[in-house]
């Protein structure tokens, strides 16, 4: 099992299921900085360009919770994933929850600071994503209340995929007055297979 990743990427997501699971695989870095991802070689691999990419045997498998998904599937005896109808669904609800209503500002607000150029950036889209992340945030905040994971008693691969966009939201000032959530996010990068937080990652690529 191959991994194609750059540290501070959604990579972290299926790093950390990966690692959760104990399973062997091998990294390979794709340097994003350098442009490594628009090679022809990547993009065999990948025509979007992007990361992660999972490679399984002969099966190409992209979008980090697509992958994850898959890997919890693959290994059911690691119970990364409910066998309960109905708490699959509520995974499955709050892994679409994550990515549509709090990575979609996170990413509205990243292109309008620093990956769009300047002369395209809308500081007004960054007021509105900032908007939109904080009210679904508190839909999060309440549902996390009394809780230690996302779903049901034990840890599923929801919880690596929202640990995630939670750091990232930390990492932008988004977390703020939300007690449950800065907690839940301290807690999951304790556990021992956890992997670098997004400000370590990034740190580990400067060098």
């Amino acid at each position: 099992m191959k991994l194609f990743e750059f540290a501070p990427t959604r990579s972290i997501r299926v790093r950390w299921t990966l690692q959760e699971l104990g399973i062997e695989f091998e990294a390979v870095t794709i340097n994003l900085r350098a442009g490594e991802h628009r090679s022809p070689a990547f993009l065999k691999i990948n025509p979007a360009g992007k990361l992660p990419v999972l490679v399984d045997g002969d099966m190409v498998l992209t979008e980090s919770i697509a992958i994850v998904l898959y890997l919890a599937e693959k290994y059911p005896e690691k119970k990364l994933i409910p066998t309960d109808l109905r708490q699959r669904a509520q995974l499955f609800r709050w892994l679409l929850f994550t990515a549509t209503e709090l990575e979609q500002p996170l990413w509205r607000i990243a292109r309008h600071t620093s990956l769009y150029p300047e002369d395209k950036r809308l500081p007004q889209e960054v007021a509105l994503a900032r908007n939109d992340f904080a009210a679904m945030a508190k839909v999060l905040e309440e549902h996390m209340q009394g809780r230690d994971f996302i779903v049901g008693d034990t840890v599923t691969v929801g919880d690596f995929v929202l640990a995630y966009t939670l750091d990232w939201a930390k990492a932008v000032n988004l977390l703020d007055d939300l007690p449950c959530l800065e907690a839940y996010v301290k807690r999951m990068y304790a556990r021992p297979r956890a992997p670098l937080r997004i400000a370590e990652a990034l740190a580990s690529v400067k060098r």
